[in-house]
């Protein structure tokens, strides 16, 4: 099992004056291990490329802030790409995030 160190992406929806709502971006560092690690190439009729696809899980060590929040985790930093988080697990005392394509986020 390899170890996790990177950044998770929290990405909230606030109301930032009357009738005005953004998006507030919060990214936090975090430690755990890799679970499974794997990829495949998936074909798009939206797009002429095929999209790489990370099947991976990793376990975060959760802090009280991940676990209030864990609803707004959009993605996770894992080799150098920002990948969209498409399931979490909460499994005290950790997080289990599954990855999926790269985010495209902000």
């Amino acid at each position: 099992m390899a170890k996790y160190h990177g950044i998770v992406g929290y990405v909230e929806t606030v109301e930032t004056k009357p009738g005005v709502w953004t998006q507030k971006l919060t990214e936090r560092k975090y430690y755990g291990d890799t679970l499974r690690n794997s990829s495949n190439w998936t074909a798009s009729t939206e797009s002429t490329n095929d999209d790489l696809r990370l099947n991976a899980q990793i376990s975060i060590v959760a802090d009280a802030f991940a676990y209030q929040n864990f609803q707004f985790i959009r993605y996770i930093e894992y080799m150098g790409v920002k990948w969209k988080v498409t399931s979490i697990e909460p499994q005290r005392p950790r997080l289990i995030l599954t990855v999926g394509g790269v985010y495209n986020g902000q």
